[in-house]
């Protein structure tokens, strides 16, 4: 069986945790930012859980990720 190529732009956005949960950064995340609150610029820093819709396609997308 041949090797599977990895999808590199989203294995640059979204990776595993530690229990094996897939998270992903938010988008929108540069642009326009100065004009939003504090609080909802915070909110871009973190990692948020990747839809349970979208799972089984983004781990397609990362064969060898975990």
């Amino acid at each position: 069986m041949p090797k599977l190529k990895t999808h590199k732009a989203t294995a640059r956005r979204i990776e595993y945790t530690g229990s094996g949960k897939l998270v992903r950064t938010r988008h929108g995340k540069s642009h326009l930012r100065r004009n939003r609150s504090p609080r909802a610029s915070r909110e871009y820093d973190e990692m948020w859980p990747v839809a349970p819709a979208d799972r089984p396609r983004v781990r397609r997308l990362l064969p060898y990720a975990k």
